[in-house]
């Protein structure tokens, strides 16, 4: 016999992207703006190109500062476009 509560405790424990980035904006209620930055090399060329994207991330009490690094965590979508929310550290 299989031990089920065992493995369903693992499939339970799975976790999302984790994002490093700079608070671009904090004018929403409990919102932040976190842009990251990665190096993505060219597929026929193979020269390293800087792509950054936006995410809106949870800051709950609005905490974080312009300029300030934070580190997110993706989670279930709080709204249309908010699915992040920042890990205190």
């Amino acid at each position: 016999m299989r031990n089920c509560s065992i493995m369903n405790a693992t499939a339970k424990t799975k976790t999302g992207k984790t994002l490093t980035g700079t608070v671009v904006s904090t004018k929403m209620k409990d919102t932040i703006v976190v842009e990251v930055n990665r190096f993505v090399p060219h597929p026929k060329y193979r020269k390293y190109l800087k792509h950054t994207s936006r995410f809106k991330a949870h800051d709950a009490g609005n905490t974080r500062k312009e300029g300030e690094k934070v580190t997110i965590v993706e989670c279930r979508p709080m709204s249309k476009e908010k699915h992040f929310k920042v890990i205190q550290n």
